[in-house]
């Protein structure tokens, strides 16, 4: 997932226990746990910024984690995924499997969507169709041929219509899921918000307006309420939501603050409760000023700039390695940014999914080392003083990303004497230009959408819908598809790490930094936990304490 992009911990499992079938009964889910002698507010609304206007409220078109933080609340899936990385039963009580190929998911009695209409296995199938249907145009069309689900490459392929897709309704409530192999974590990648079902019959009624207010039912534990565009997205509770009982907020507010400073501005002034980050130049005095009211953790994110590899002359693997060697990651994370990031030499974090690999071979280089090996890779592709490097580098309209885009531009000038012009556009204008291809270079990010190496590297496969870059790489494929085969966590983490070489040499981005959530949140906001791999906040966790 993009950003701002889009679950916890799970363990890869041996292919022995796969085999061996699985079956799960009743769990509770997570959900707002007031302690005892906790006096709740009478007012049970919380504001949080969300950085950006939404794109969509379309789970099937939606990108990133701006889209996300809403749609977590409207929308659940048939399971979910606990603090320690397993999967918990949510539109599904149970499911079973006998070979982990063939999925059988039982979905709870009486289910019902906002509206009160029921929620039925059709609603399940629908949506996953309606995703790698090519006429949705989903950033995540892909997604569903990463998870293996029987037909569909083929479908994706355009070589067989979407109702030919391994999944179907065995009646009502039961939903069967077919894949072409074992998949040791196929539960914690349903879990994402793309295969979150839809209304059918909300959807076909009416058409690309079925996200707007009044319009658009949920199955989570809020609804929508208001949209008002560039101003804010209010969500109510949802009493036909099946766990209404363990919800205690009755409002969300989102608002779409891109300012850093108006964001922290507008907490002092108790306008907002929770920040949607903390500007770097204030982190400092507000962690002194607040103190625990400021809330910091690594979360499974990586921050790059994407080369456009098919336009000249970045379609030359010697200017992007030169570009990347020249910029400086360790002063971009610990002195521009400041709050804990860690400078980015893989494209996978550390520890995701229990998996940590070698960094590229300039980690153990000084600036002055990768500078030099730079200027000669530039050389070799025609430029120098006399031919000049020139191009422009795009971001999304925020402090933050100016900030590094400035220091960023500041290094390539500085250290290759290359010119790199600045340009800014508002989210939903960047993705537009980005998909099209109107651009160099451009800033992205990916943001774990289930907690294991394969999240992020899968982004660069040549056939992956949300490959920002379109690089193309057969050796690069296939190492992928070799540890999806692997039987052992050793040669899983070989095959992960050839990848994690590949581009490292190829270079079809810049890995600037990892990930750290760092947020402002008023100390009567129960429920608060700062803690998820994937930064993930839900409004059923939250309570307000009595202040």
């Amino acid at each position: 997932m993009t950003m701002q992009r889009c679950n916890t911990g799970f363990k890869r499992l041996p292919l022995a226990l796969l085999i061996t079938g699985l079956c799960l009964s009743p769990l509770m889910v997570n959900a707002a746990n007031v302690p005892a002698g906790v006096e709740l507010a009478q007012k049970q609304e919380v504001v949080r910024n969300n950085g950006s206007e939404p794109a969509t409220l379309d789970l099937q078109k939606a990108e990133s984690s701006v889209e996300s933080n809403i749609l977590g609340d409207l929308f659940v899936g048939l399971v979910s995924i606990d603090d320690n990385g397993n999967a918990r039963p949510e539109l599904a009580e149970s499911w079973e499997t006998k070979d982990n190929k063939t999925w059988i998911f039982h979905l709870r009695p009486g289910l019902r969507w906002s509206d009160g209409s029921p929620i039925t296995a059709q609603d399940v199938v629908y949506s996953w169709r309606r995703l790698i249907d090519p006429k949705t145009v989903s950033p995540y069309e892909s997604y569903l041929g990463t998870v293996h689900v029987v037909n569909a490459d083929s479908i994706i392929a355009g070589k067989m219509p979407a109702d030919q897709l391994g999944v179907k309704a065995l009646d009502a409530q039961t939903v069967q899921v077919e894949l072409t192999r074992p998949m040791s974590y196929f539960l914690q990648m349903i879990a994402h918000y793309s295969l979150f079902p839809v209304s059918q019959a909300n959807v076909e009624k009416f058409g690309d307006k079925w996200t707007q207010p009044g319009n658009l039912v949920s199955s989570g534990p809020f609804k929508l309420n208001s949209w008002t565009v560039n101003e804010r997205v209010t969500a109510v509770r949802n009493d036909k939501y099946w766990d209404n009982a363990h919800t205690v907020l009755t409002q969300m507010t989102y608002l779409p603050i891109a300012s850093g400073a108006a964001d922290v501005n507008r907490y002092k002034a108790g306008e907002i409760d929770i920040t949607l980050t903390i500007p770097e130049v204030q982190f400092a005095s507000l962690k002194k000023e607040l103190g625990s009211q400021v809330h910091t953790n690594p979360y499974l994110g990586v921050y790059y700039y994407a080369f456009n590899n098919q336009k000249p002359p970045f379609n030359d693997v010697r200017v992007r390695q030169a570009l990347s060697l020249g910029l400086d990651r360790d002063i971009i994370a610990n002195k521009v940014l400041g709050q804990g990031q860690t400078a980015a030499y893989t494209i996978t974090p550390d520890n995701t999914g229990g998996y940590t690999f070698k960094p590229s071979a300039m980690a153990k280089q000084t600036q002055e080392q990768r500078n030099e090996e730079a200027r000669k890779l530039l050389a070799e592709a025609g430029f120098g003083p006399q031919h000049p490097l020139k191009f422009n580098l795009l971001y999304n309209t925020s402090e933050s990303h100016q900030h590094i885009a400035i220091a960023a531009s500041s290094m390539w000038k500085k250290n290759l004497g290359v010119t790199a012009v600045l340009q800014n556009q508002e989210w939903k204008t960047m993705l537009d230009t980005m998909h099209q291809g109107n651009y160099d270079v451009v800033r992205y990010a990916w943001i774990a959408d289930y907690n294991e190496p394969s999240t992020f590297l899968n982004t660069f496969r040549s056939d992956n819908s949300e490959n920002t870059p379109k690089f193309s790489n057969a050796e690069y494929d296939k190492v992928l598809d070799d540890a999806l085969a692997a039987t052992s966590k050793d040669q899983v983490e070989k095959d992960y790490q050839k990848a994690e070489d590949i581009l490292s040499s190829q270079a079809p981005i810049v890995p600037l930094y990892h990930y750290v959530s760092a947020k402002l949140v008023k100390p009567f906001i129960g429920g608060f936990d700062n803690h998820d791999p994937q930064g993930r906040v839900y409004a059923k966790d939250l309570y307000v304490i009595k202040h």
